[in-house]
Parts: structure tokens; sequence; C-alpha cells
């Protein structure tokens, strides 16, 4: 059973959904590129001991693209995450990030310590690197996709079973888990349905870090940390550099299961249970 909610994050609406226990441990759930909020409802349903804040993160879902003149940056993810655990009144929380979101939530972790109880991260830690040889050819790509950009309408369905089958295909999920990201990343126009997200998020990072300055972040963590990965390794993030980000967490734990890319929606049940055994070890205050 989840509760959709709205709140004003440093100024941006911000949408999502409540689910499980008020007064139970706090976690903060960050999702995926182009995924949004629905993507943790399986896992939610099975803690539901824990207060979960599902959030559809700028330009995602249901929440407001970040406006024309702010860039979709790692320093304005780390601040606007922070904005959101303001606008809900929490301190401090659990925060738990899947792709994408695990990749801000570390380095929410490492950048405000005080701030974060524990860090469950499933499928990513830290973010994509890029070696420094690459600066100037992925600034001069973002800059050329940039010029060339037009706010165009998306792709349109005729019916919400053609984006069913894209996710699908694209991510290697289940029908179930597919329209749950859809029916929420939709919505409808002329002609049947778009996408939500906002077309921003497909052009080129201009500035990755590299991957010493990833595992320097990494080894800032301070907080109790849950590393859950699927096997085999993603080709994007694979091992055994994956393995060796989290033997750089002081307080780390990792967990592998088999599966595909998004195990938490996948198999829901075995990633809880590594969950709540981690949540079990981490203090309440």
């Amino acid at each position: 059973m989840t509760t959709p909610f709205e709140l004003d994050a440093g100024g941006l609406r911000v949408a999502g959904l409540r689910a499980g226990s008020p007064g139970g441990m706090p976690v903060l759930a960050l999702h995926g590129w182009l995924d949004n909020a629905a993507s943790f409802v399986p896992l939610a349903a099975r803690l539901p001991e824990l207060d979960w804040a599902l959030v559809d993160l700028p330009g995602h879902g249901l929440s407001d693209p970040l406006p024309a003149d702010a860039a979709y940056t790692t320093p304005q993810a780390i601040v606007q995450v922070l904005a959101i655990m303001d606008a809900l009144g929490w301190e401090r929380c659990v925060l738990l990030g899947h792709s994408m979101g695990a990749a801000i939530a570390s380095l929410v972790a490492a950048v405000a310590p005080r701030r974060t109880q524990a860090l469950v991260a499933i499928e990513a830690l830290g973010g994509l690197a890029a070696p420094a040889s690459q600066t100037v050819e992925r600034l001069r790509a973002h800059v050329a996709a940039l010029a060339a950009f037009s706010d165009k309408q998306l792709r349109v369905f005729a019916d919400i079973a053609a984006p069913v089958r894209a996710r699908m295909l694209a991510n290697q999920l289940d029908e179930p888990s597919a329209r749950l990201l859809v029916e929420r990343g939709v919505r409808a126009v002329a002609g049947g349905w778009s996408w939500r997200s906002d077309p921003r998020l497909m052009l080129p990072t201009a500035v990755r870090m590299t991957e010493d300055q990833v595992r320097d972040v990494l080894a800032a963590i301070e907080c109790p940390a849950q590393v859950i990965y699927a096997t085999p390794a993603q080709p994007y993030f694979p091992e055994p550099e994956r393995s060796q980000r989290a033997a750089l967490l002081a307080h780390g734990r990792l967990h592998t299961l088999p599966g595909h890319h998004h195990l938490h929606m996948d198999q829901p049940e075995a990633v809880a249970a590594v969950v709540r055994d981690f949540l079990g070890t981490v203090p309440r205050h």
C-alpha cells in the first residue's frame, strides 16, 4: 500500500510515494536513470516495518524537471537529495538507491555523513568514472549535443503495451515490473502515450570523475553500508572494479545475487532479506 505525496524541495516540486510504517526507520529510496519511484514498490511492500519515502528524482516520473537554466550534475543531485530530506523533516535517514540512485546516495553519504544513518547501494557504488584523458572529448560531445538539442516531443506510443514491451526488452524486466515503471513514467498525449522524463537526461554527461576521485569519495563514507550486486556484472561496471570499490567502505558489506540489473524488482524477497538483516545491525540513533 502506497500513498502519493508532493513536496517543495528547494523550490522544486518533487513527487513520490510513502509506504511502510510511520515511526519506523526512515528510508529515502532513490531510483535509477529514467526509472521512477515505482521502482521500489515491490521492495517496500516486503519491508513494511520501515518508513519509506520513494521519490521521483527531478526530471523523472511525476516530479518537475530542473529549470531550463539548470543542468543535471553531480553537485545538483547531492543538493537536491538533501533538500528532499529537509522537506520530509528528516535530519537523518537511510539512503537506499538503485543504479544512478545508488551512485547519488553514496555521494551524499560521503558529503553529508551526519545526515546519513546508513547506505544501501544496489547495482552501483559511486558514479560512473572516466579517465582524465577523455575530459575534452566528453566536453565537446556535451556542448555539441546541447547546441543541437530541441525540446521536441518524445516518441509517441499508440497504447501503453508498447512502452511496457520496450522496457522489458531494454532492461530484461518481467511484465509486472516493466508496467510499474511505465505507468508512472508516461503521459497521455495526442495519438497515445509518451515518456514523461526530461529529454535533457539523454544528453551525454559533460564531466565524470576519474576512478581515483570516485575511490576518494567511497573511502570517506563513515556510515554502515550494504552493497548488493547482481551477477553476472554489467559491462559498464565490471569486475574486479565493482568489488574493489566496495572494499573501500570503512563499514561495508557486499552481497551478490544471481540476476539482472533490476534485481530489487525481479527478486524483491531476496533483496529484502539482505536489507532487513543489514538494517538490524544499524543503530537507530
